[in-house]
């Protein structure tokens, strides 16, 4: 069996029997999908505090599920649809640290899943021109303050398309994180707009097999990827209740940031974002300058002055470092390459710090970007 057919046995017995916890705690025990599925009949054996219900769920027999996988793999394969598991390098690396992680995607178009600088923008199906205003302006002002910055959504009514057109119009890639495998498209109505996202730099992508139907839970189960590879959610527009609040919810709990745009007080599809601001759980913001500068990626033009004036040190006095500067070289030397999610996990620090601190010690020759959102201590 090869590890894409294991990964994807193990990604539909999470579906059927297990669970996308269970599955996703296996796999990271076992070292592979492979490795979980050739001591299926004693998982004690790298999961020692396994409960005896999952024990017999991994001895029941799998073959029919091997078959659908292997099955999969070659229609993949035949549609020019990339298989991506969790321990393949193009996976993406925001996600992959995430509990629940999908053992496997699927990946309609070539777009960087590890780019340096992504968000998504999600909200009410019911998109106002308020709201369809608000996304044009916020993402045409990033293409030009955050070149080649990727926006994520769902490929849903609303604000989801609207923020899709809005990136296709200024030249950004855009993905599109749907509800069911790649043999159908939901809404249909939105085909047009999902091959235009393929053919320029962007992509659709899916954890479900084909012959999934677009039903209510998966939607609610793909919010955690579309906030899973992104750096920070933004809330356009939302009722007291929708799906764009549970993006952010999850968002938050992966230590993510999370903004929206303030509404009229009595507008029905400002609500949640005006609840989020006031329950301090989103940052207010108006433009996307403010976005820039609580991520911290007011640096592109900087940045491209200092590396052509050739600044780059292997050696630095730690004394004339900011507190978080240092906390950021001890994290690295101590670490290794690390995402900045796992920074912030660590050290208890917030991202938009994070990024503040390592802008600044990339423009002092310390420290450089990886893809993935990773970084290195040079020297």
């Amino acid at each position: 069996m090869t590890q894409t057919t294991a990964c994807i046995t193990l990604s539909m017995l999470a579906a059927g029997r297990l669970g996308l916890n269970d599955a996703k705690a296996l796999h990271d025990m076992a070292g592979s999908a492979t490795a979980v599925l050739e001591n299926r009949n004693d998982i004690r054996s790298f999961a020692p505090e396994a409960s005896d219900r999952l024990c017999e769920i991994m001895k029941q027999d799998i073959t029919d599920v091997c078959s659908r996988a292997e099955e999969e793999e070659r229609w993949c394969n035949d549609h020019g649809i990339k298989m991506l598991c969790i321990d393949d390098a193009d996976y993406p690396s925001r996600l992959k640290h995430c509990a629940d992680a999908p053992l496997v995607l699927y990946v309609r178009g070539d777009a960087n899943l590890n780019a340096s600088h992504t968000i998504d923008i999600v909200g009410t199906r019911q998109c106002t021109p308020y709201g369809r205003d608000v996304i044009d302006k916020i993402i045409g002002d990033l293409a030009t303050l955050c070149p080649g910055i990727t926006i994520n959504s769902g490929l849903a009514y609303g604000v989801d398309i609207a923020a899709h057109r809005a990136a296709l119009q200024h030249s950004l890639p855009t993905i599109g994180v749907v509800a069911h495998g790649h043999d159908t498209l939901y809404p249909a109505l939105h085909k047009k707009e999902a091959s235009e996202m393929i053919n320029n730099g962007g992509a659709v992508i899916t954890e479900y097999p084909r012959g999934t139907r677009p039903e209510a839970r998966n939607f609610l189960q793909r919010n955690r990827i579309i906030a899973g590879i992104s750096d920070a959610t933004i809330v356009i527009e939302s009722a007291s209740h929708g799906g764009g609040l549970v993006t952010a919810r999850i968002a938050l709990d992966y230590g993510r940031e999370v903004f929206a745009v303030p509404g009229p007080v009595n507008a029905e599809y400002s609500k949640g974002c005006n609840n989020l601001i006031r329950d301090n759980k989103a940052q207010l913001i108006t433009s996307a300058q403010d976005i820039v500068n609580v991520m911290g990626w007011q640096h592109a033009e900087e940045l491209q002055k200092a590396r052509q004036a050739g600044i780059s040190r292997s050696m630095f006095a730690e004394e004339t470092l900011t507190d978080g500067e240092r906390l950021m070289v001890r994290f690295l030397r101590e670490h290794g390459d690390s995402q900045v999610n796992d920074m912030a996990a660590q050290t208890g620090m917030s991202i938009s710090t994070i990024n503040s601190a390592l802008f600044s010690l990339e423009m002092q020759g310390i420290v450089k970007p990886l893809s993935g959102n990773f970084y290195h201590l040079i020297g």
